[in-house]
């Protein structure tokens, strides 16, 4: 049986965002799989572009080590959208972050129930409050 993207999606907070395990966030990705957040800035805080679970362990891992930053899931929400390709969902997240709002989008290709590629369209500006 497949995981749902409710139940991926819920796996992937929860290892980025809630537990901060570098390990169980690249373990949800593809050998191959790429996270790619294209609206960062080059050189920034996190590289715009990770390709492979060694790298997305690593640049994940030291994002997370320097981002204070506690989300506060009270104040924040999630909505998944559905698409025509069952290997593909999008989430829209509103998420509050040490007060300040964040808003993202996120695109997910799948291939056998783990990531085969992310991206993750936030504002620059919004690792900057933290």
């Amino acid at each position: 049986m497949t995981d749902s993207h409710t139940d991926i999606y819920g796996r992937y907070l929860h290892a980025g965002a809630i537990s901060r395990d570098p390990d169980a966030f690249a373990e949800l990705f593809t050998e191959d799989g790429v996270y790619e957040a294209p609206l960062l800035p080059e050189g920034g805080p996190l590289p715009r572009r990770l390709a492979g679970r060694a790298a997305i362990r690593a640049g994940i891992g030291a994002f997370q080590q320097g981002e204070p930053g506690e989300v506060d899931p009270r104040r924040s929400g999630c909505v998944l959208h559905e698409t025509a390709d069952p290997d593909v969902f999008i989430a829209e997240m509103d998420a509050v972050v040490d007060g300040s709002p964040i808003a993202l989008v996120q695109i997910f290709r799948l291939h056998e129930g783990r990531i085969a590629s992310l991206r993750d369209y936030f504002s620059p500006a919004s690792l900057n409050q933290h």
